[in-house]
């Protein structure tokens, strides 16, 4: 049989995906700036822009996942 995932481990799947949506939308400004023929300081800037407004978004979309819940206040499916 299979045990049920712990919270521990569905923490650490949240916050990979979290910091792998956000790597995506970075990686994605970076992409679009060497489509527009960016220079290279340039580039950089729009990958780092492009984290920090995807760490927002992501943060945004996903609010409160990750975190732990008190043991009587567990939401059973």
């Amino acid at each position: 049989m299979v045990d049920p995932v712990s919270t521990e481990e569905r923490e650490q799947f949240t916050l990979k995906l979290k910091l792998g949506l956000t790597a995506i939308v970075a990686l994605s400004a970076g992409l679009i700036a060497v489509q527009g023929g960016a220079s290279l300081p340039s580039i950089a800037g729009a990958v780092a822009g492009g984290g920090v407004v995807g760490a927002a978004l992501i943060w945004f979309v996903f609010p409160g996942t990750g975190k732990r819940q008190p043991e009587g206040k567990r939401e059973r499916f």
